[in-house]
């Protein structure tokens, strides 16, 4: 019987799993896929010669994350590669701002489009400068995360204090309007937003998409070498040489209660898997509460609050093998890594306002991604292993485009909404589709079928918008992994922080678990050791008698 059993194999319960087997934990992990790595993986299912990644692609979350540099994954043949530039916004006009790790760079593209604005990215960077080891800390750690948020208050206080906050829960079309004369900057941050479920107009955009753009200016947009699932690899090889175990095609019917408290799995063959001391979830929050465990389990207060839980949008992608480089209007987007393609900031505001009306965007606006440039093992020389993806509303009441796409996701829905999306790259691309050697379309239906927890082509376990964040996430009252049953934890992107590849609440739920069941007086043993550690020599929690 192991210590612990880990439902789900994608990077949160991988992590999860390798963070109680440091601990001496014994752990086995149950994935449903035949392999590992949920929204982490990669194949050659568009071309032989091709390498393309299933959903994730880069990965700047992750090379932020104290949580998977602490892993030491290099030491498991992860390797990580960066594109010549981060991200390009085109125009067609044949305007482009660029995002480089190079600051100089990045600030003299947005200096072209209105003098005194590469300044204002300098002076929005030294601001994160200023708070981002605070800053992340206070992400990837459970809520409320007391101490780097003591931290955090004061370097933001130092910042420009109520000023700065401000900034950071403004809508990004109305922090980019304060912050940058051109549209360069402007289309930066407000992309990057997009990159989750927040419009232009949604309070917590600026500061998502700020955020999103500092960790690209800092860290760049890595990939791994030879596909995401490299990724996924070295995370389940790491756990092997510790003693744990993966186990695939194991889909988890239920979650076993019994006096109280999680005692282990059922399995839809029926097998049951015992565990000693917890079970966690690196599952959706929905399917957690709603199908692996029974009603009179739940709490009829959260219960409630789920009826009111909020899934991001639905997600569509077209996977392509391309014969040549894309041929860009605008030079500078062909150095680029993720390109955002959007005409301009109302274009971005008229597409998410289509999805808030349910309707398939007529123009969407696509993240593209070229990963041969990126990583030069993806395909031969002279080709692009290349994929697009967009974002569109759950429930479909109508076409914008009226071409008849009705939200079934038949194969006349998939192949107009890929149609679509190739034209949308052609207005910057021109002779764009005359490259395509082949291609491959996973619509949300495909998409929540190669993962579960993408329900509705849903890739970030719940909204990011502000009122489903922090203690909010995933249901009011909760941001913590621990559950309402004893000995079950929450360990996927429904729990604080939320989506991204950055293994936090898989790092949380595993730590709270063992939290759980750490022996008395270990607390005291750690704080002696802490002050020993600070001091060189071990004190008495007694107060001596003065002689």
């Amino acid at each position: 019987m192991p210590d612990a059993v880990v439902i789900g194999a994608g990077p949160n319960g991988l992590v999860a799993a390798n963070v109680l087997a440091d601990a001496g934990w014994s752990v086995e992990v149950l994935e449903e896929q035949p392999e590992p790595g949920g929204a982490v993986r990669h194949d050659r299912g568009v071309d032989p010669d091709f390498v393309n990644d299933l959903f994730s692609s880069f990965y700047p979350l992750a090379a932020a994350s104290p949580v998977l540099t602490a892993l030491r994954l290099q030491d498991y043949g992860l390797r990580w590669s960066h594109a010549p530039s981060v991200l390009a916004h085109p125009l067609t006009d044949g305007s482009c701002a660029v995002l480089d790790r190079d600051v100089g760079t990045t600030a003299a593209s947005l200096e072209a489009f209105a003098p005194g604005d590469g300044a204002a990215w300098e002076r929005l960077l030294g601001v994160w400068q200023r708070l981002h080891p605070d800053l992340l800390n206070s992400l990837f750690t459970p809520f409320p995360p007391v101490r780097s948020a003591a931290r955090l208050a004061l370097r933001l206080r130092a910042a420009g204090g109520l000023r700065m906050a401000r900034s950071l829960v403004l809508p990004v079309r109305r922090l980019g309007e304060e912050e940058f004369g051109g549209q360069g900057g402007r289309l930066l941050l407000a992309g990057n937003a997009l990159h989750a479920d927040l419009a232009p107009e949604s309070a917590g955009s600026g500061g998502f998409g700020w955020l999103m753009a500092m960790l690209g200016q800092t860290y760049g947009f890595p990939v791994p070498v030879g596909g995401s699932g490299a990724l996924t690899q070295a995370l389940a090889l790491r756990l092997k040489a510790r003693g744990g175990r993966v186990r695939c095609g194991q889909r988890v019917e239920r979650i076993v209660v019994r006096g109280g408290r999680a005692v282990g799995v059922r399995t839809a063959v029926g097998d049951a898997v015992q565990a000693r001391r917890a079970v966690l979830a690196d599952v959706a929050v929905p399917a957690l509460y709603g199908d692996l465990l029974e009603p009179e389990q739940v709490p009829a207060q959260l219960l409630d609050d789920l009826r009111r839980f909020q899934w991001d949008f639905a997600t569509f992608k077209v996977d392509w093998a391309l014969d040549g480089p894309v041929p860009w209007q605008a030079e500078q987007a062909s150095r680029a890594g993720t390109v955002h393609l959007a005409d301009g900031m109302d274009e971005l505001t008229r597409f998410t306002a289509q999805i808030a009306m349910r309707q398939v965007p007529d123009r969407p606006f696509l993240l593209f991604g070229q990963m041969t440039t990126a990583d030069a093992t993806r395909s031969p020389l002279g080709t692009e292993s290349a994929w697009a993806y967009t974002h569109m509303s759950r429930e479909i009441a109508a076409d914008a485009a009226d071409e008849g796409i009705t939200g079934r996701w038949d194969t006349k829905d998939q192949e107009l909404m890929a149609d679509r999306v190739e034209r949308q790259v052609e207005r910057f691309a021109p002779g764009f589709r005359s490259l395509i050697r082949a291609r491959r379309i996973l619509a949300p239906p495909t998409l929540e079928a190669l993962d579960a927890n993408l329900c509705g082509g849903a890739i970030n376990g719940g909204t990011t918008a502000i009122h489903q964040q922090f203690v909010f996430r995933p249901v009011p009252g909760t941001g913590r992994p621990e559950t309402p049953v004893p000995g079950l934890f929450l360990a996927s992107a429904g729990a604080h922080p939320g989506g991204g590849v950055h293994g936090a609440p898989g790092a949380n739920a595993a730590r709270a678990a063992l939290h759980r069941h750490r022996p008395p007086g270990l607390a005291r043993a750690q704080r002696l050791l802490s002050r020993r550690d600070r001091t060189g020599t071990a004190r008495s929690a007694m107060p001596r008698k003065e002689s």
